[in-house]
């Protein structure tokens, strides 16, 4: 089936139901003749770790809202939950949600690794919008499947009034990249709710080290499953270069 808006692959994205930065990136980071379709992961939970558990649990409710849309792939744009569910539970769910719908299906979190793991990265530094215990159950996770966490920074904006998180500026991300130090083999900046495009647009490389952010790791394993192509490190590194961004120029003032 050929799409007027995406002849080359759609991607179903499930977003945090408040996040506002899920769509816009991808709607610069996806190749032309790409397209997202985009769903919610909701939950009535009163804080934000209650909220990242739900969204686990309710992820065949939550897939099931792409209906029969033809999406190639499914990529689930939440880092924050698969710190607190940890590995052997992604895998579970991920395993489900791929027997539910036929398609490729991918955390942001399991896109970083994968990222991580195709630079040769093993040393990694952070750059966290996250109040203190979810920072350091990210680096609970990072460790966990194999990285050291060298070094982090925060970002956190404790007095927001909407949310710490999607209310950053994209100069805080780039604030928490200067603070770190450049002996590092790659910095991921946390969460796809944290601006990081016009950052890593700016500088792709600290010192020798990649910039990748979840959104960023996210897109460029969903087109690799858009493409039927294996996840490379030249691809990866098209994207860490904005070399593979569609709409880059939204970032450019």
């Amino acid at each position: 089936m050929s799409l007027a808006y995406a002849p080359h692959g759609l991607l179903g994205v499930l977003t945090p139901q408040a996040n506002t930065t899920v769509e816009p990136e991808f709607a610069v980071l996806m190749p032309r003749g790409m397209a997202i379709v985009n769903a919610r992961l909701t939950s009535p939970a009163a804080t934000i770790e209650a909220r990242l558990v739900d969204y686990f649990a309710t992820m065949p409710q939550a897939i099931g809202q792409f209906a029969n849309a033809p999406v190639g792939a499914i990529a689930i744009a939440c880092t924050g939950a698969s710190y607190l569910a940890g590995i052997a539970a992604e895998t579970a769910m991920i395993a489900d949600a791929e027997a539910r719908s036929g398609v490729p299906v991918m955390t942001s979190a399991m896109a970083v690794v994968d990222a991580l793991n195709v630079l040769g990265a093993r040393r990694i530094g952070l750059v966290s919008p996250y109040p203190e215990g979810l920072t350091r159950a990210s680096e609970t996770y990072w460790t966990a499947r194999g990285f050291t966490v060298q070094a982090s920074s925060g970002a956190y904006n404790a007095s927001s009034s909407f949310h710490p998180i999607y209310s950053l500026p994209s100069g805080a991300a780039m604030a928490g990249l200067d603070a770190l130090p450049h002996d590092l083999d790659a910095i991921v900046m946390l969460g796809t709710g944290m601006p990081t495009l016009e950052p890593i647009l700016k500088r792709p490389f600290h010192g020798s080290a990649p910039v990748l952010s979840c959104m960023l790791a996210t897109a460029w394993r969903a087109v690799s499953a858009l493409e039927k192509a294996a996840p490379s490190r030249d691809g990866l590194l098209a994207f860490v270069r904005a070399e593979r961004w569609g709409g880059k120029e939204r970032l450019i003032r």
